[in-house]
């Protein structure tokens, strides 16, 4: 396995490997019709007993088992979590910002891209081309946790030349899903 292979394997979700692009990695072993079934499966329900998932895709348990291990040690699979209901747990803002960057020296894009990974508010970042240099997806409990944030992330840090914020009225979808067809 390579290293790329080795870190998106680790527990949790982990697409954030500096200078590789996911379009980069190399997928070890190709996606058979089973493998799509079951990876299209887990990602609507990943509580999903494997028995269940085998009767659906018409294999045998040990085989479903086995599967899911070698998608799972080839980080087809990135992660395994639970998705929140951002109201439930009091942090109901979305705020998507787009960040301007003063230099785009490799070292300080390096470490504006750690600032980004480290902040726990940051759901996902995105170094983009075009006009704006990152995308950031921000959580927040009220415009005051956003304020915080944006002295530490944008003013405080440095390299920023400017930032947008824009504020979501309503989440219309949310979703990490990867459409799969099989072969």
């Amino acid at each position: 396995m390579t290293r790329t292979a080795d870190r998106l394997a680790a527990p949790g979700i982990r697409s954030e490997v500096p200078g590789r692009s996911p379009a980069m990695l190399v997928i070890r072993h190709a996606l058979d019709s089973f493998d799509c079934k079951i990876l299209n499966l887990i990602q609507s329900n990943n509580l999903l007993p494997c028995r269940r998932i085998s009767e659906l895709v018409s294999l045998s348990l040990p085989a479903v088992a086995r599967r899911l291990q070698r998608l799972r040690k080839e980080g087809v699979i990135a992660g395994d979590i639970s998705v929140l209901n951002q109201e439930s747990v009091g942090v109901p803002l979305t705020i998507i910002v787009h960040v301007s960057v003063q230099s785009e020296a490799v070292d300080q894009l390096d470490v504006m891209r750690e600032r980004f990974m480290r902040c726990p508010q940051v759901q996902q970042c995105y170094y983009v081309t075009g006009e704006v240099d990152f995308v950031l997806i921000i959580i927040a409990r009220d415009m005051a946790e956003y304020e915080v944030l944006t002295r530490s992330l944008f003013f405080e840090s440095g390299n920023v030349k400017h930032f947008r914020t824009f504020v979501a009225m309503q989440r219309v979808k949310v979703s990490l899903r990867v459409p799969i067809s099989e072969p």
